[in-house]
């Protein structure tokens, strides 16, 4: 049913389709996208919905009309999310436990899969639901045929572009220049640049190496650090374009590829392995020692 779709392709929403056209929907559809984002304080310059406006806004970037366009189905996003002790007692967090949220998105999950949605992109704007997300389409995945992408946002612009954006001094901290530039880039009116003076960051560990450090409440902070003086509309509508650009080639390159095979709940081969004869000396079998 490709009359679904504007020209050249780009994005549904699910909420909208008639029951009785679901199918036809999803065999037309390229994927699906479900955006994960999280209410949570994020200062008192950012709305307390940033990661849904990032992931909404990131999930719309995923497949504009164009020709020869993909076509998406969006569904409604995941608005709560477990949350780090560094921001669950500021006002406004709304936590639940990572176990909760791992069996919530593992039921969503299977059940866009299961709605005739085999390839489902989940675009994240809160880095807590990296590991839940993560968890969750592991477990689908050994129960549906599937093609889960996870994608989050913040990754898709690197470091050193960021200092391009915003100089030396650290933008890409929890509710910093970079994420506040975000949310200036789909929706201005929701920032508050007045409302609060920067709060430099604790700096990081002196070494090159991949590492994840998770601390009780590093020092500063209130609720959040950053320069967000560095923050402006100019820098995020650029972050928005090179992310939305660069998701959209993963998405490309996604749809392209060769379905999985579904899951087995057999790991072993279908054809018996031959067990090899005994040797001369080789008691094993008859338990001997000698």
């Amino acid at each position: 049913m490709t009359t679904a779709w504007p020209a050249g392709g780009g994005l549904v929403p699910a909420a909208r389709i008639p029951g009785g056209e679901l199918a036809e929907v999803a065999a037309a559809a390229n994927f699906a996208v479900l955006p994960v984002g999280a209410v949570e304080w994020h200062g008192p310059h950012l709305p307390l919905g940033t990661d849904l406006i990032l992931a909404d806004g990131f999930a719309a970037e995923s497949a504009v009309p164009v020709a020869g366009g993909p076509r998406g189905v969006l569904f409604p996003a995941v608005a709560y999310a477990a949350c780090p002790g560094q921001t669950r007692p500021w006002p406004g967090t709304v936590a639940i436990r990572p176990e909760i949220a791992v069996g919530y998105l593992a039921d969503v999950i299977e059940g866009i899969v299961a709605a005739g949605f085999p390839r489902l992109l989940i675009v994240n704007g809160h880095d807590a639901n990296m590991s839940t997300v993560r968890a969750a389409m592991e477990w689908v995945s050994g129960r549906r045929t599937a093609s889960l992408l996870l994608v989050n946002w913040f990754q898709l612009v690197t470091p050193a572009e960021t200092i391009d954006i915003y100089g030396e001094r650290p933008a890409r901290g929890h509710g910093g220049a970079y994420e506040t530039s975000g949310v200036l880039g789909f929706d201005p009116a929701a920032v508050r640049l007045d409302a609060t003076t920067d709060l430099p960051p604790k700096p990081k560990l002196p070494v090159t190496h991949p590492y994840v450090l998770v601390e009780s409440r590093p020092d500063p902070w209130q609720g959040w650090s950053g320069h967000v003086s560095l923050a402006n509309e100019k820098a995020g509508r650029r972050v928005r374009a090179l992310a939305g650009e660069r998701l959209r080639e993963i998405v490309a390159a996604w749809i392209a590829a060769e379905p999985p095979n579904p899951p087995t709940a057999d790991p072993l081969p279908s054809a018996s392995v031959p067990v090899p004869a005994p040797t001369a000396g080789d008691t094993t079998e008859t338990g001997e020692t000698g």
